[in-house]
């Protein structure tokens, strides 16, 4: 792809075709391209004038779920308010994009085979809030547990997240209810007692 702008259809198309990327092989890593054209409403000669191989396409699916869950913490506003109510809007904005997570994170070989093909790679902003800077605020005004490492909860965070995302994709959970169990899990085992 090239650095000009692309047109309202043409960006429209390609996120799709990333999204349902994402989307497809969080659920199945063996998916085909195939699949994923069927997902995005594309015919498989449209994906491929997009995106050549699999690689290439898996390359930017992991740069784009990146760009999606950092547009997501930045839309939480987690570096506003009171850190519980933060941390409560950064589950919700996480569980919204879980798809997104259990693709990046659900296979360690997504991300260790993902390479420099994609020729806009992910580069963070700067100017998003963190989750670990949420975590330490939150330790520091004595909400989040001191004793826990603050990688250690964003790590306890994830896991929980994608849990709720994998319950709800078997039927164990409905999908409404993952924000609000995740929540709750995570406050009853990270909160302090303090507020």
């Amino acid at each position: 792809m090239s650095d000009t702008p692309e047109s309202g259809t043409r960006s429209r198309t390609r996120r799709a075709i990333l999204g349902a990327a994402a989307s497809v092989l969080a659920r199945d890593r063996g998916a085909t391209l195939a699949d994923i054209a069927e997902a995005a409403q594309v015919g498989r000669s449209t994906l491929h004038r997009y995106f050549p191989d699999r690689k290439v396409l898996v390359d930017a699916a992991v740069a784009d779920s990146f760009r999606v869950v950092e547009r997501s913490t930045a839309e939480a506003a987690i570096d506003q308010g009171p850190p519980l109510e933060a941390m409560r809007r950064l589950i919700a904005a996480m569980v919204d994009v879980g798809d997104r997570l259990a693709f990046l994170f659900g296979d360690p070989r997504v991300l260790e085979e993902a390479g420099c093909s994609e020729p806009d790679p992910f580069e963070p902003d700067p100017s998003v809030p963190t989750t670990i800077g949420l975590i330490e605020r939150g330790q520091a005004e004595g909400v989040f547990d001191p004793e826990l490492g603050a990688e250690w909860i964003q790590q306890v965070l994830w896991a929980l997240v994608y849990t709720g995302w994998e319950a709800a994709e078997k039927g164990q959970l409905p999908r409404h209810g993952v924000t609000s169990t995740v929540i709750r899990t995570f406050e009853k085992g990270v909160v302090t007692g303090r507020r």
